[in-house]
Order: C-alpha cells, then sequence, then structure tokens
C-alpha cells in the first residue's frame, strides 16, 4: 500500500479558492435563472449517473443547467466537453422519471457563461445540435 503524498499548502488554498468560486457562480446564476422565472429543484444534484450543478424547471422543462466561469461564452461551451455533456443528458432524464412530477418534463441542457465584469449569459439547450451519441 503506497502512502498518500502529502498536498502543498498552495493547492490546497488554490483549489479550496476555486471551490469558493464555483459555489458563488452557481449562487449568481440560480439568482439569474429565477429572476426570468425558473424555479430552481436542486443545487450541485449526484445522481448515479453525475453531478448536476443546477436543476430548474420553468413550465413544462426541466433545465439541466451547467455553470461554467470563463473569460468568454464560447470558452465556457467549450469548456464541457462531449461526454460531459451526455452524462448530465442521462442524468437529467434519470431526475426527470424518477420524480412523479417531472415525468412528462421536456429536459434541456442549458449553460449559465459567467464573465468578469459581465451580466451572466443563460444559453438554453446550448448544446441542442449535439445529440448524436448522447445516449438518448
Amino acid at each position: 500500500m503506497t502512502a498518500a503524498r502529502p498536498v502543498r499548502p498552495e493547492r490546497q488554498a488554490r483549489g479550496a479558492a476555486a471551490r469558493l468560486a464555483g459555489r458563488r457562480a452557481e449562487v449568481v446564476a440560480a439568482l439569474w435563472l429565477m429572476a426570468k422565472g425558473y424555479r430552481i429543484l436542486g443545487f450541485r444534484l449526484v445522481t448515479p449517473l453525475g453531478e448536476i450543478d443546477l436543476l430548474a424547471q420553468r413550465g413544462g422543462v426541466l433545465a439541466v443547467v451547467e455553470v461554467k466561469s470563463r473569460t468568454s461564452l464560447e470558452a465556457a461551451l467549450e469548456a464541457v466537453t462531449h461526454e460531459q455533456r451526455a452524462r448530465l443528458r442521462r442524468a437529467g432524464a434519470h431526475v426527470a422519471a424518477s420524480r412523479a412530477g417531472l415525468r412528462g418534463a421536456v429536459v434541456r441542457l442549458d449553460l449559465i457563461a459567467l464573465a468578469p465584469g459581465r451580466r451572466p449569459r443563460h444559453v438554453p439547450d446550448a448544446w441542442v445540435g449535439d445529440m448524436r451519441g448522447a445516449g438518448l
């Protein structure tokens, strides 16, 4: 058995700062969605198929929302790999199927992109043309 290497304090501090920034970004994204009429159903929702940053509903749409802080919308869109998108779609479908009130909902994969000094950008159906090979 190999002993775990100690983590350097600088790396621990960077990791803690990144986690805090991520949580703040998710709160900003949730507030933005609520202002647009969405109801937030979950934060950092862990499912057997993956973690969902935000789960939101408006009408018959269940939005699986990925939150990214990047310098541009393009960078935020590119930061989510094809495999991550497929996993998020499966996780959203799982949640919709397992909650009675969501069974008829249309599951959609959205992006909230945050950039310094800019308003949040909500992109509904951010990867709509990306369904091939998603497993759904």
